[in-house]
């Protein structure tokens, strides 16, 4: 199945939820009752408050200036605007790149970690893990999985090891071996927020010395059932380590999957990666256009 394909299917609950709350609405009056009752889709969607008033405004101003008639028009018109928001953004994978994947336990952050990794061997890149999650002894084990499945390298330590160090070792491996992406486990307990995000800002410090030349880039795995509830982990994360960009998981188990929406308006972070299935090919690369129309129910 092909990229697209999966993410239309990884949209479905979404795209059925805006759809069939479209249709129940039109009217070809487009008056402020239909208006008032498209925002309540397009936020029970969980686009966000904020992108869904921007959205209405340019939507009116369309059908005023197009004289949309039909639910189809105003479906492919609904989906520029998101587009618009969501931007063209791609990732950047310039050989040598660190990645540093950030997130809440149970967002499934390893599984796409492993995901990303196969993704990026089909590319020709050669890859190294780190299993920086040195507080489970469990995501070590998972890791390494996911290192097999993928046919890539893996560096790891016992539980209770210090990351940074961790980290640091692996770096140095990885210049040694001419290795062209690593990508950085890290642990995600909420518990204790003080010492975590100091241990990220650490692993920050050593990959900054040990690999100044490298482009570093830091990742936040969002489960897209969380809804609007991932908002604040955006926040707490971009806070604490700077965030370049989000994958979402588990986007084909939710009809809130409008959620990066409402995160790139409000804090201009693209998406880069998004899962929409259990297969170790099910991570694909987001593409603002094709999501923006499988939101909406519609083909690209």
């Amino acid at each position: 199945m092909g990229f697209f394909k999966k993410l239309f299917g990884g949209l479905k609950k979404t795209a059925v939820a805006v759809t069939s709350g479209i249709a129940a609405i039109f009217t070809k009056t487009f008056d402020d009752e239909f208006y008032d009752d498209l925002e309540t889709v397009l936020i029970s969607a969980d686009l966000g408050v904020a992108a869904t008033e921007k959205i209405i405004a340019d939507i009116k101003q369309k059908v005023k200036a197009e004289k949309i008639k039909t639910e189809e028009e105003l479906k492919r018109r609904l989906a520029e605007s998101i587009a618009e928001i969501l931007g063209d953004e791609k990732p950047e994978i310039v050989d040598p790149t660190v990645l540093m994947v950030v997130g809440v336990n149970g967002v499934g952050k390893t599984t796409s970690i492993g995901k990303l990794a196969n993704l990026l061997k089909q590319d020709g890149k050669s890859v190294l893990l780190v299993a920086g999650d040195t507080f489970r002894a469990a995501a070590t084990e998972q890791l390494t999985e996911w290192s097999e499945r993928a046919k890539v390298r893996i560096v790891k330590q016992g539980a209770g090891a210090d990351p940074a160090s961790l980290v640091f070792d692996a770096l140095t491996s990885m210049k040694a071996k001419h290795e062209q992406v690593t990508i950085i486990d890290t642990a995600g307990r909420l518990h204790n927020k003080t010492n975590l995000m100091a241990e990220l800002q650490k692993i920050d410090r050593v990959v900054d010395k040990v690999m100044p030349e490298a482009n570093y880039h830091k990742l936040l795995v969002i489960d897209a059932t969380t809804g609007g509830n991932a908002l604040s982990q955006v926040e707490y994360f971009n806070e604490a380590v700077g965030l370049d960009g989000i994958i979402l998981t588990k986007l084909d188990g939710t009809a809130k999957g409008g959620i990066v929406v409402a995160i790139k308006q409000q804090f201009n972070l693209p998406v880069w990666y998004v899962g929409v299935g259990e297969q170790l090919n099910d991570l694909v690369p987001f593409d603002a256009v094709s999501f923006a129309a499988g939101l909406v129910g519609i083909d690209a």
